[in-house]
């Protein structure tokens, strides 16, 4: 039974996900870009992609943060480290999870989130105006890019998303669950990390799986 155990929890450590631009294993990627470096010694993301994420509808999946007028630079900041995140941490295997849509397999469900992060992203982005919870779905595609769906009002994130922990567990329809875990605790996801100091994931993914 030990063995089977083992394989399992090794299964989920040092993983990428089977979705659109994922690495099929993970490992060293020398020209990481801008906030996605943090991962350069173990990346399920390649350069390309690193590259991509920081760019506005980018082709990654042609998605417009600016969907509401002009996303300020300190809000959209956290959306790339999430999007950096997402595409080069080998440290999510344990929030793996099943997708049904037609562009990944697999996707990410109530990863733990240092509170400090969320608190940050929900404070930085407060004052940005949105016109849905969940962006994953219900946007008119129809431009080829995300549009505000008929009806939809644009509104500040504040109203859109009233807590921190709202903004962390909606948008993506429950990819992040908010914790109240500190940085540092070995217990939550840090969306920053000082990469000179090791990457903190891993013993989180370690703890969980």
């Amino acid at each position: 039974a030990t063995a089977a155990v083992t394989v399992t929890r090794d299964s989920l450590l040092n993983v990428c996900m089977d979705a659109k631009h994922h690495k099929t294993e993970p490992g060293p990627e020398g020209q990481l870009y801008g906030q996605c470096v943090l991962w350069k010694d173990n990346a399920c993301c390649t350069a390309n992609t690193s590259l991509e994420a920081h760019q506005d509808q980018s082709y990654l999946y042609n998605f417009n943060w600016d969907h509401c007028g002009a996303m300020p630079e300190k809000c959209k900041r956290h959306f790339i480290q999430d999007t950096c995140l997402y595409e080069c941490s080998p440290n999510l295997g344990p929030w793996i999870d099943q997708a049904d849509t037609s562009w990944r397999k697999e996707r990410i469900r109530d990863v733990p989130l240092c509170q400090e992060d969320c608190e940050q992203w929900w404070e930085d982005c407060q004052d940005a105006v949105t016109c849905k919870v969940n962006w994953h779905k219900g946007w008119n595609w129809t431009t080829g890019t995300n549009q505000c769906p008929k009806g939809a009002m644009c509104q500040k994130f504040k109203f859109v998303f009233p807590t921190a922990a709202a903004l962390c567990e909606q948008v993506w329809s429950g990819s992040y669950r908010y914790t109240s875990h500190h940085r540092g605790s070995g217990r939550c996801i840090q969306m920053w990390f000082d990469p000179a100091q090791g990457n903190p994931n891993v013993v989180v993914a370690q703890y969980y799986a």
